[in-house]
């Protein structure tokens, strides 16, 4: 029964969010109203549905959640500036509490450029919009992307014109504030880079406080022809929080996507991420790393998807867990009868830290195609006791030398970012979350 009220709350707040749209165009009322159809007739997922078995929903289904609301309150860019990944000395645009605030915001604009929110560009070119927005992140069977299509009022609108060549990355940084009761936040994003150009993304998820909230964004990704982008995806939300993303990723051909996911904070993170290759000669790279603590819950559900021929995919994701922690991953490489010459690799590797945290790991491979050349790994373990007992016999303490075994471990994702500024930080990230830090930057800066 309080799912079932829970669940007419976020009907109350579609009605709202309706009205306040009613000179919205026509297809994005309808496309809402189909999201909140859909999402009625899913309800919250279960642990009976394959797709969603390793993780519970039911407090998330619970909890009162209320709209985050933009205009209460205060955050200021002192308030911002003591937050971690909030500056990485590039152009930047700032969201608090799925508002933009062009105070926070350092963004001037260039040619074959366009950086903007998305009801700002719906005013603005509503046509260029409505060719790519929910075309790729489809209701489906996905009830959080169902209810994002049905209650999202904002997000970031991206537009790389053909030909354009972007030497600096653009920062989006969403933040959520603290506040006395739960809060929500579904924010829809839009890239669509054209045919060959170059574009570099940083998408941050932070939060302010210890509050619970609940934040849900879909991204969509359109990479035009013999074009390169590179997206990198940071999450540190409240450690009482759940984070519930979607990303999508069409490729035209000839094109290269890289993309490399970091989840450190929230209490309860689904990503699900998918990557159409539907060009030939499409090239898609897919990092991730996760390093959890205490009962943190973190879904990984990746699908990478060959529709053409002469296609190559690499896909690595490692995780660092401690004490009551917990990782999913679950990833899928799905070759088309027509994709031939096929070209994909997937290894998920994962470092337990104590005997409590757990990991579970589903790699799959799905081939129609006789002419492919597809490899799959996993491994769960825990620290080598041979290299433990090697810095050891050289005078550096246990705790020391599993510091240093673990930095080596995380590092090899992190040193494929290059953005320096964000790399940098996050080497300091990892640092300060090992228990001997200090020991390990000496070693590092040395």
């Amino acid at each position: 029964m309080e799912v079932l009220k829970e669940r007419d709350l976020y009907s109350e707040d579609f009605e709202t969010v309706q009205r306040e749209g009613r000179e919205d165009p026509r297809w994005l009322q309808e496309d809402r109203r189909a999201g909140m159809e859909r999402f009625l007739q899913l309800g919250f997922p279960t642990r009976k549905q394959e797709e969603w078995r390793f993780s519970d929903f039911r407090s998330l289904a619970r909890t009162g959640f209320t709209p985050s609301l933009s205009g209460k309150g205060s955050f200021s860019a002192k308030d911002l500036s003591q937050l971690p990944f909030s500056e990485l000395r590039c152009p930047r645009l700032v969201f608090v509490n799925g508002a933009l605030r062009p105070d926070l915001s350092r963004f001037e604009e260039t040619a074959g450029l366009t950086v903007t929110t998305l009801r700002s560009a719906l005013r603005n070119s509503p046509e260029g919009v409505e060719a790519h927005l929910g075309k790729h992140a489809v209701l489906g069977n996905n009830p959080f992307v169902a209810l994002n299509a049905a209650l999202s009022r904002n997000g970031f609108f991206i537009h790389v014109d053909p030909g354009t060549i972007e030497t600096e990355p653009v920062h989006v940084l969403h933040v959520t504030t603290d506040s006395s009761q739960p809060v929500r936040t579904h924010l829809r994003n839009l890239v669509v880079v054209g045919d060959n150009s170059q574009f570099t993304l940083v998408e941050c998820y932070v939060g302010a406080g210890d509050n619970v909230t609940f934040t849900n964004p879909v991204t969509e990704v359109v990479v035009g022809a013999n074009s390169i982008v590179r997206h990198y995806r940071l999450q540190n939300e409240s450690r009482r929080g759940f984070h519930v993303g979607c990303n999508e990723v069409c490729q035209d051909r000839d094109s290269h996507y890289r993309t490399l996911s970091i989840d450190l904070g929230s209490l309860l993170t689904r990503n699900d991420f998918r990557c159409v290759l539907d060009g030939e000669g499409c090239l898609a790279g897919i990092d991730g790393l996760y390093l959890l603590k205490g009962r943190q819950h973190l879904d990984n559900y990746t699908t990478l998807e060959h529709v053409r021929p002469h296609c190559d995919s690499r896909e690595l994701f490692k995780g660092v867990l401690d004490e009551r922690a917990r990782g999913i991953f679950r990833g899928r490489i799905i070759v088309h009868k027509d994709a031939q010459k096929t070209d994909s690799k997937q290894t998920n590797n994962n470092l337990l830290l104590s005997d409590h945290s757990l990991v579970n790991t589903k790699p799959q491979l799905e081939i129609y195609a006789d002419d492919v050349k597809c490899t799959h790994g996993a491994t769960i373990g825990q620290l080598d006791s041979e290299a433990l007992f090697y810095l050891r016999s050289r005078g550096i303490s246990r705790a020391a030398a599993r510091s240093i075994l673990i930095f080596g471990f995380a590092s090899e994702v992190i040193d494929r970012v290059r953005v320096s500024s964000l790399r940098d930080q996050l080497v300091e990230y990892l640092i300060d979350w090992l228990p001997q830090g200090k020991l390990v930057r000496g070693v590092y800066e040395g």
